[in-house]
């Protein structure tokens, strides 16, 4: 456990484009950058990080906590998000849980011990220093309504809180288990201030020390080293549906946006826009005689490499039986 405490940047290691590769990049390379930098100098400017990244040591903790307490209850559980923000990107690199309770009936009414959380967050700051609050994370699938309150509470200890909300069970296979939001103040037509939550992009990131512990752990459930034609075909299919289902998101938005049903807004038409001008010109033969080539070599490769591990047994089982 104590090995992955010590972190260093992952190794950046240059390799040679393949063929399709090239011929993306040639067709991209004079796509204006003015829009990202826009966004970037104006999340920087509110605080907001551009991008959530949590770590696996994260998503190991909270699944640990959550089965030692609530895995016969299917309550959720509440724990403190340890990290740092640099240049935009908030690395999420450690937790710890925290007492929490509250009424199944009573949304409103619920428990949190802060005085636990202050005596744990100094004993973390002992072993690093330069991990700081960062937010908070809730199990289930979306937060629920008073959680802005409790958002409220941690804001005492960081000015712009982050929620993490992770679905331990999964329950979504095609998406990552993690979404992450931050609180905002919307004014209404009457002139109220409400706190709402903003959705926020997060993903999943490994250093290298987190990796290896990654690994390891895996070891004990598969053997990641070995990969079979059919498991490269699974994941394609997954990754496929997923793409389906964000598709179909943005499709239901531009109905309602184009039925005046909802507003649109400036920035997701803004990231559409980006999509669409960075897509491939797929009317290149060019680029389609490049990514046939590539696939084809991909394919041949994991065909030989299963056909010998194949002759590999057959034969060593014929040598059992002789």
């Amino acid at each position: 456990f104590f090995f992955l405490m010590i972190r260093r940047p992952p190794r950046s290691t240059q390799s040679r484009s393949s063929a399709a590769s090239d011929v993306y990049k040639r067709q991209v390379s004079t796509q204006s950058t003015w829009g990202k930098k826009f966004k970037f100098q104006k999340m920087l400017s509110s605080g907001i990080p551009d991008l959530v990244v949590i770590h696996p040591l994260v998503l190991l903790s909270v699944v640990d906590h959550y089965n030692r307490v609530s895995m016969k209850s299917r309550r959720r559980v509440v724990g403190i998000l340890l990290g740092e923000v640099n240049k935009g990107v908030l690395d999420v690199t450690n937790c710890y849980a925290i007492p929490f309770e509250e009424d199944p009936r009573e949304q409103n009414i619920w428990f949190l011990d802060h005085m636990y959380h202050e005596t744990m967050y100094n004993m973390f700051k002992k072993i690093n220093a330069r991990e700081k609050v960062v937010g908070w994370y809730t199990t289930g699938t979306k937060f629920k309504p008073h959680d802005i309150e409790i958002n409220e509470l941690i804001k005492r200890y960081t000015p712009r809180p982050i929620l993490v909300v992770i679905d331990v069970e999964h329950s979504d296979p095609n998406s990552l288990p993690n979404e992450a939001y931050t609180s905002i103040e919307e004014v209404r037509k009457d002139g109220t201030i409400v706190r709402n939550f903003l959705h926020l992009p997060s993903t999943v990131r490994a250093f290298e020390p987190e990796e290896i512990g990654v690994e390891q752990l895996l070891r004990e459930l598969r053997d990641v080293n070995m990969t079979t034609l059919g498991s490269e075909v699974a994941q394609k299919i997954s990754s496929l549906k997923a793409l389906i289902s964000k598709l179909d998101i943005i499709r239901f938005y531009l109905d309602q946006v184009a039925a005046g049903t909802a507003a649109p807004n400036q920035q997701v038409i803004f990231n559409l826009q980006e999509i669409f001008n960075l897509l491939p010109n797929l009317n290149s033969q060019e680029l389609i005689d490049a990514f046939t080539t590539r696939n084809n070599d991909s394919s041949f490769v994991l065909y030989l490499c299963s056909m010998i591990r194949s002759i590999g047994a057959l034969h060593d089982l014929s040598l059992i039986h002789i």
